[in-house]
């Protein structure tokens, strides 16, 4: 006979950390505790009634608040589910409503969501996750889906402990993990439910952005992702806006380093990307005052650059590889243009290409050659539409023109100005790769190019 959530909860609290909880059946005209796992109490104290009961939880509660959840006993999955009760009358009267439904009733503590961590499920190999919500993120579009190795290591990486998820294959757990240790035991991961005979083959969508790339910043789950695929990744530390700084990525045996903003979508040139130490939190608050767009800033060892530049997987499914000798931000910004690379570049920046593409599909990157190392300081998901002559395809029913030297920032000011079913025509060569080009590609906007 399957167990019943609440003694499922019951016995997993032996061995993982649940949130505290008091459970409820129905019984006739009243409501009948089961199992309670309370601090201070002992191990399923009876309490004199629910009232009693919902009284203590709630004064045991770190934020002072409690969740109502409902099922029908021959169902493992979850019914309604109420976040965030403040009063024993709030609780009381959803558990009155719900028990009328003959549903069994389960009383946890609330725990914070939106304290920087995430949650979400394990099922099989897959992890899936999304900050700022209960473990139905997954119903949700845009939670981050991951392989459950890679997935392990990028919270790991990211939080700065392991998450306590060690159950059978056949296991479906919902989950969520937290900077301050929480729930019965004070640990950093909670157990909300454990299911088993879960199917165990899913496939995971590893694309971004998602929930937890915009949490983080999008340049900085590209580079995460990066470097769990094994691929060389220059030291990098985030200071993040909720979450503790943190480190991952390879010595890059330079002393010097970079300091560049990664905002919540990719922004391509808008946000600062300069050689050298900056005050993060001067940047932030100049840049990005409101905290809308920028989610951190990133100090990253340089590389000694003999040749830099970006690929990107064309619209038939080849690849573009475009760069030039030296360090490659003037060409990125489209002021510089692209030169011939030598052939052991193009082979390894290749090889790269191979490695990221077998994993994620269609992918577009920034990379560094120090000589003997191709390095990636930029990493985003998707192929392009762009040929040598058409950065955007389609018609217009007018070209407004614009000179690549004019610059990034003139660009944006046309593409924000220009009437609908305009286009641009770029005046000048520009690199496919460049800043320029993702920007014209992100506005969809025909583009086509004009040689000066």
């Amino acid at each position: 006979m399957a167990l019943h959530k609440d003694e499922i909860l019951n016995s997993l609290a032996a061995t993982a950390n649940i949130a505290q909880f008091v459970a409820f059946r129905p019984a006739g005209d009243h409501l009948k505790q089961s199992y309670c796992r309370i601090a201070g109490f002992e191990e399923n104290h009876r309490f004199e009634s629910p009232k009693e009961a919902i009284a203590a939880l709630l004064g045991r509660s770190s934020d002072r608040k409690v969740n109502v959840r409902s099922y029908e006993p021959n169902n493992p999955r979850s019914r309604e589910f109420v976040y965030g009760l403040q009063t024993v009358e709030e609780a009381l009267a959803v558990l009155d409503r719900l028990a009328a439904e003959n549903l069994h009733l389960i009383v946890n503590e609330t725990i914070d969501i939106h304290d920087g961590g995430v949650s979400g499920v394990v099922q099989g190999q897959l992890i899936e996750f999304a900050p700022d919500d209960t473990p139905r993120c997954v119903e949700k579009p845009g939670a981050a889906s991951l392989p459950l190795a890679v997935g392990m290591n990028i919270l790991r990486t990211v939080y700065g402990f392991s998450a306590e998820l060690s159950f059978a294959q056949n296991a479906r757990i919902e989950f969520s993990i937290h900077p301050r240790p929480r729930g019965y035991h004070q640990r950093h991961t909670i157990v909300w439910e454990l299911e088993w005979d879960a199917p165990g083959f899913l496939p995971a969508a590893m694309l971004w952005p998602n929930r937890f790339s915009r949490h983080l910043g999008d340049k900085v789950y590209g580079l995460l992702i990066a470097n769990e695929l094994g691929v060389p990744v220059p030291r990098t530390t985030v200071i993040g806006r909720r979450i503790a700084p943190f480190t991952f990525g390879r010595d890059t045996g330079s002393a010097e380093v970079w300091t560049r903003t990664a905002p919540t979508d990719p922004q391509p040139g808008l946000y600062t990307t300069v050689k050298g130490w900056v005050d993060p939190f001067s940047l932030l608050s100049s840049e990005d005052p409101d905290g809308a767009n920028i989610r951190s800033v990133i100090c990253q060892s340089a590389v000694r650059a003999q040749f830099s530049g970006a690929a990107v997987t064309g619209p038939k499914g080849e690849i573009i590889i475009e760069g030039r000798k030296g360090e490659g931000d003037q060409f990125m910004l489209g002021l510089q243009l692209p030169e011939m690379l030598p052939s052991f570049v193009v082979e390894n920046v290749t090889a790269i290409y191979s490695v990221l593409a077998s994993r994620l599909g269609p992918v577009r990157f920034e990379w560094v050659h120090d000589g003997d190392v191709v390095w990636i300081v930029q990493l985003h998901c998707g192929a392009t539409s762009s040929t040598a002559d058409v950065i955007v395809p389609g018609q217009a029913d007018a070209w407004v023109e614009f000179q690549t030297s004019a610059g990034l920032e003139t660009l944006r000011r046309i593409l924000a100005t220009m009437p609908e079913g305009h286009g641009v025509m770029v005046i000048g060569r520009v690199g496919l790769t460049s800043h320029v080009a993702d920007l014209l590609r992100k506005a969809n906007r025909p583009a086509k190019v004009k040689s000066s």
